[in-house]
């Protein structure tokens, strides 16, 4: 990857002593079994955001003023468990730095460093994993870094809340609090009130763009039928960062295709709507409703 500023923004938003927001970019595709090709998503992501106009209508805000500091990509690959760890230590040292911490990959597994990290970091943690594949089970392949057990620790050891779900093994069933699934069949209208109901108050967020309908994101390793779209999607996350305390995020499984640009975009988008919530959100009064 070509260090470049994240959405070409000026250099006096992208320096590390300045910035709020830092972004941590992790092009792993070591585990994958369909599709390959998430190691060239946070360069694909990079690469629409430089083509995003940066006003945020919904919001009436600039979040990039805020400081993007794009970090050193972490690039070890010698073993799914290395790569684990990588991101551990990489994200917790940012968070240490008292940055808002976010990271773009790469397949799934990159998560289990991102929430281990946030998990030591943040009391009573709750884990929102958006995805369509339930990604519990305990060990994969040979390994329990990979991106089938991308939730698993998460299962164990904070409040994992999962949406979107529309396929697994039956042999997940045995980690799943079915009480916390939101399965995509079965979003019924009050739902989101529901989750949020269950979070405590530190929240981190996962999103696996598999989530979306393959009809508005069809460029990710194994899209499944039947998933999530865009504004219902975003009404969940606005919600979140206003009644929640949201400490990072992080997106993962854009598989770009070099005939299909809109994937990359939705991602750039998402992304950056996320950075415009938590900031115009963070200090929300619920009885404030014209905030």
């Amino acid at each position: 990857m070509s260090k470049k500023n994240y959405a070409g923004i000026p250099d006096k938003y992208a320096r590390i002593d300045e910035a709020k927001v830092v972004l941590i970019p992790v092009p792993y595709d070591g585990t994958s079994t369909w599709q390959k090709g998430a190691d060239k998503g946070p360069d694909a992501f990079l690469n629409a955001s430089e083509n995003m106009e940066l006003f945020d209508i919904e919001t009436r805000s600039e979040v990039y003023k805020k400081g993007v500091y794009l970090a050193p990509p972490v690039t070890e690959d010698s073993s799914p468990e290395k790569m684990v760890e990588a991101v551990y230590k990489t994200t917790k040292n940012y968070i240490k730095q008292d940055k808002f911490v976010t990271l773009f990959g790469g397949e799934h597994s990159i998560s289990i460093g991102s929430i281990r990290a946030f998990n030591e970091s943040f009391e009573d943690l709750t884990v929102v994993q958006i995805d369509a594949h339930a990604d519990l089970r305990p060990e994969y392949e040979g390994s329990k870094c990979n991106h089938a057990c991308a939730v698993h620790e998460a299962s164990k050891t904070t409040n994992l809340i999962q949406v979107g779900i529309r396929s697994m093994d039956i042999s997940e069933m045995d980690h799943m609090d079915e009480n916390q699934v939101y399965f995509a069949h079965d979003l019924y209208e009050d739902w989101q009130d529901d989750a949020i109901g269950q979070m405590t108050p530190n929240v981190f967020i996962t999103i696996d763009l598999d989530a979306f309908d393959p009809s508005i994101l069809p460029s990710t390793g194994t899209p499944e039928p039947g998933g999530l779209f865009w504004y219902e999607t975003l009404e969940f996350l606005k919600m979140m960062f206003k009644k929640k305390n949201v400490v990072g995020f992080d997106i993962v499984e854009l598989c770009p295709n070099e005939n299909e640009k809109s994937s990359d975009f939705l991602a750039a988008k998402l992304y950056y709507k996320m950075l415009s919530y938590k900031f115009k959100y963070q200090n929300y009064n619920e009885d404030d409703e014209d905030e």
